[in-house]
């Protein structure tokens, strides 16, 4: 069997309901800026209670039991969502590796949801958060090449963050790598941190990897980074997540700066 006989398959009508999660989730979504063109090139997806209660309320309430089901539940809802908002852009959708059992198996559901919502798959990029610890990384590469077979766009966020160093960014060859905040704040003070950042980005263009530096919070980071050639940025320097909304770059917070 693909996946523990304690859980069923999930399809994506399941996963709507939210009765196994025992609350209803929501989604919020946060600009994703390609800064040379001035233009919004994607949303993450991030979520939030069914009162708009942060992550951090949610995961309180995630375990072993239903972690299988909250993974698939946040995808099919971030899909949903996105398309009632009229997204056209790329959706990045976060999942918990440690929850898929394999990949064909759990990927069902996400392709169902944007079946019946319209949704383009080649526009959804999956977010393997860095910060969970992954027992398997064999496992994890033939997740990473399957979503790529299925015509999805792989990242690692937060990176920078947890377990994963430049071993895994060559072994999971990923389109996109997202670079944590830890590493972006103050980095135009930071020699050390300036000198970290300049190791992933060579490694990251001779893997014809995209780098995205999240979390930006001052013109200073921003301008810094765009100065060393990345292009795509996310943080509150720009926009905050928004509950079921997708902000516009005039809207964006930084042209209300000085």
């Amino acid at each position: 069997m693909d996946f523990p006989a304690r859980i069923k398959q999930q399809t994506c009508m399941d996963c709507l309901s939210g009765q196994s999660l025992g609350f209803e989730i929501r989604m919020a979504f946060q600009p994703i800026i390609h800064w040379p063109s001035r233009e919004i090139s994607g949303y993450e997806a991030l979520v939030r209670g069914p009162n708009g209660e942060g992550a951090g309320w949610v995961f309180e309430r995630i375990n072993e039991s239903n972690k299988y089901y909250f993974d698939q539940a946040c995808r099919v809802k971030a899909i949903e969502t996105a398309s009632k908002l009229g997204l056209d852009k790329m959706l990045s959708i976060n999942f918990l590796p440690n929850a898929v059992y394999n990949p064909e198996t759990c990927i069902r559901a996400t392709i169902e949801a944007a079946d019946i919502y319209g949704f383009d798959i080649h526009k959804i990029m999956f977010e393997m958060t860095e910060s969970e610890q992954i027992v398997d990384r064999a496992k994890l590469m033939r997740i990473f090449e399957s979503y790529v077979k299925r015509g999805f766009i792989t990242a690692i966020d937060d990176f920078g963050s947890g377990f994963a160093d430049l071993s895994w960014l060559e072994a999971l060859r990923p389109q996109v790598l997202k670079l944590d905040m830890t590493l972006i704040r103050d980095i135009d003070l930071d020699a050390e941190k300036q000198s970290v950042v300049a190791d992933i980005q060579r490694h990251c263009l001779a893997l014809n990897t995209k780098v995205l530096a999240e979390g930006i919070e001052s013109e200073g980071e921003l301008n810094y980074l765009a100065a060393t050639g990345i292009e795509y940025f996310q943080g509150y320097y720009f926009a905050k997540p928004q509950l079921e909304h997708l902000t516009t770059f005039e809207a964006l917070s930084f042209h209300a700066r000085p």
